[in-house]
């Protein structure tokens, strides 16, 4: 009896071995629904670091912002102008000046997959400054200008492509990351002094950024969109030519990783 009572004990003893065996494979839990799951204090404490971050909801594809074959058009424009009448500014008096400035970039895209998009942008921008005259004065001595103008045109084409990081379960609000890849041109003339001496210039530039932002849908179609540069790589070339005689030209490279606060951009976009 007691031989039988002990292979008994040793039965069950074996059967219940695996229920607290550790076999090293990551805990029963989806990780995929680990962004949308509501999770017990025990079940944290048994998942991985790796699931632990899953849990911030970044990389949860549950959220859909951008469904998969969704068009998105729109764009951004600006339009400024200035008039100065006897203005003075430090050292400078006299300012008789005036000029504008315009900017317009729109924007298609399209999304192949959901919460990302690839398309194109195109910029183009005109700037007016004439300043029919001014006097500089600094220890006693002056300089005067009697007159100068100058009239630029930008162009450029920008590739782009944008994945949408939902801000967690929200179907509203979204951050992005945008990389863009761009070429673009300029003319430009510059003409001073009462003799009329003028320069032309012609340029290209190249670029690759990364623009991160934040996107709020109004509605399910219009949504209102905040981005800003943080990482440039740039190219720019200028050819010069003055009086028609004399020629020059310039070129110049530059890298940087920081916020560029001159390249915010606020739009609207068209989710069709």
């Amino acid at each position: 009896m007691q031989r039988k009572n002990y292979l008994l004990a040793l039965l069950v003893s074996f059967m219940a071995l695996p229920l607290f065996a550790h076999t090293g494979k990551e805990p029963a839990v989806a990780v995929d629904s680990l962004a949308t799951t509501t999770l017990t204090s025990a079940e944290v404490e048994t998942l991985t670091p790796n699931q632990h971050r899953k849990q911030r909801g970044v990389i949860s594809l549950a959220t859909e912002i951008v469904p998969k074959g969704q068009w998105i058009f729109g764009g951004t424009g600006s339009y400024s102008t200035h008039s100065n009448d006897s203005y003075k500014l430090l050292v400078i008096e006299g300012i008789n000046s005036n000029g504008y400035t315009v900017k317009v970039s729109p924007l298609i895209a399209y999304s192949p997959k959901k919460n990302m998009a690839f398309g194109v942008r195109f910029a183009y921008g005109r700037s007016l400054f004439s300043m029919d005259g001014a006097s500089v004065s600094v220890a006693g001595a002056a300089l005067n200008v009697d007159y100068f103008h100058a009239i630029k045109h930008s162009y450029e084409g920008v590739a782009l492509w944008r994945q949408y990081i939902p801000l967690g379960n929200s179907k509203r609000f979204a951050l992005f990351t945008e990389t863009q890849i761009s070429l673009g041109g300029m003319q430009a003339k510059f003409a001073e002094g009462a003799n009329i001496r003028g320069t032309y210039q012609t340029g290209y530039n190249v670029s690759v950024g990364l623009n991160p932002g934040i996107v709020a849908f109004a509605t399910n179609n219009i949504a209102l969109e905040l981005n800003v540069g943080v990482l440039g790589l740039n190219y720019s070339h200028v050819n010069q030519v003055h009086n028609q005689v004399t020629t020059g030209d310039r070129s110049g490279g530059s890298i940087n990783f920081r916020v560029n606060l001159l390249s915010i951009g606020v739009g609207v976009g068209f989710y069709l």
